[in-house]
């Protein structure tokens, strides 16, 4: 574990505060020396020592910094944890959960994964002995048999997952894990901590990139893994020090700003998706429209049961080749195409083409993600702005 820092306390709000007073100001209290609102930029990398071993309860920047300790209590008060740890991506929290792993050891994960947790998985670990299987956890017979009692030891759940928005049940898979000795975590990017609490429904740890909603304005990029289990924080600790893949001040700053306001942006993500998926739904150009919140949804019942809320997250097919979509995703003028997400512009991509251009085509084909898919990460401009220009970019796609 970490040194123990006594600036800002880990315990300073109960969860019995409400999630917006916990967004605010767990993590942050007004710095004692000054009396500053807001967490000080702490932009050192070390720290003076009163004698050989004799700090203040920080030594050297890779091992602790204030303003980082400040994120990691908020992110661990927001998903109801003991243990925050931020990394300097959702990759490289990633990374180091994996690096907790030994040759030979197994892992299980929703098959239509983000395209950059699959590169990691195949193209780091998998040639350094780690064994992947991919199934489709919301079929409980498949996942229960890619599981391998005494050899698997963690179930990777990405849900919603990315791009086709599958909703897995947490609890199901929690319990499914344990029953092999598997730990269970759960990519919860795209839900937040606002709408889904995975260690609630039985998860051991759950992990974010804080780049996307947690930020919240495409300005700074982080991840982070949260648990209440001692152990695997004690070791998620021991790696990100010796690792040393961790956020710098700025960026943790950044990140906390952001939270502040995620309550208040969720519910506007949220409103602009369901009123975007139900307005694709009935578009003669549209094959599908994939999004939780809609009842033709697959996974509506487990959506409505296991979240707060149904995100900012949508993805439609177009009834297109490749060309016609490139041409439809080129041709928005209030939303932006770029990979990426959650942030308060609208960001629009293909898939197939950008964020999973990494995954092979007929691993791709074989998921469902298709040349025409179209993933949109709805944003908080006007919502009759928004189908506007998607009516427009319809218009503008259909000409050769």
């Amino acid at each position: 574990m970490s040194t123990v820092k006594p600036w800002p306390p880990r315990d300073d709000l109960c969860e019995g505060n409400g999630f917006g007073t916990r967004a605010i100001h767990a993590g942050q209290p007004a710095e004692p020396v000054t009396g500053a609102v807001m967490v000080p930029i702490y932009q050192t990398s070390t720290f003076v020592q009163e004698g050989v071993g004799g700090h203040k309860g920080y030594e050297y920047a890779r091992t602790g910094n204030p303003t980082r300790t400040a994120l990691e209590t908020c992110l661990a008060s927001l998903e109801g944890a003991r243990h925050g740890v931020c990394f300097s991506s959702g990759c490289a929290a990633t990374s180091t959960v994996l690096h907790s792993l030994s040759p030979g050891d197994h892992v299980v994960s929703s098959d239509d994964v983000y395209g950059g947790t699959w590169r990691i998985f195949e193209t780091v670990f998998r040639p350094l002995g780690i064994e992947f299987t991919y199934v489709d956890l919301c079929d409980l017979d498949a996942a229960q048999a890619a599981l391998r009692p005494g050899q698997t030891r963690l179930l990777w759940i990405e849900t919603p997952t990315n791009p086709l928005l599958k909703v897995i049940d947490i609890a199901q898979m929690a319990e499914l894990a344990h029953s092999v000795g598997a730990r269970a975590l759960v990519d919860n990017t795209f839900a937040t901590p606002y709408f889904q609490s995975p260690l609630a429904l039985g998860a051991d740890a759950v992990l974010h990139s804080t780049t996307k909603y947690l930020g919240g304005h495409s300005d700074v990029v982080g991840g982070a893994v949260i648990t209440n289990e001692d152990e695997f924080a004690a070791e998620m600790f021991r790696l990100q020090n010796s690792i040393g893949a961790t956020p710098g001040p700025q960026d943790c700053f950044l990140t906390l700003r952001g939270i502040k306001t995620l309550h208040v942006r969720m519910d506007r993500h949220q409103r602009s998706a369901m009123a975007l998926a139900r307005f694709l739904s009935e578009h003669e150009d549209v094959e599908r429209v994939i999004y939780p919140g809609l009842e033709s949804h697959p996974q509506h019942e487990v959506a409505a049961r296991q979240m707060h809320g149904f995100g900012g997250m949508l993805s439609f097919e177009l009834r297109a080749d490749l060309a016609r979509a490139e041409r439809f995703v080129s041709s928005t003028q209030v939303m932006t195409l770029a990979e990426s997400l959650g942030g308060v512009e609208s960001l629009i991509e293909l898939p197939a083409a950008m964020t999973h251009a990494s995954v092979p085509p007929d691993v791709r084909q074989a998921i469902g993600i298709a040349d025409g898919l179209v993933r949109l990460s709805v944003g908080l401009e006007d919502e009759q702005d928004l189908r506007e220009d998607l009516e427009q970019a319809f218009a503008r796609s259909r000409q050769p």
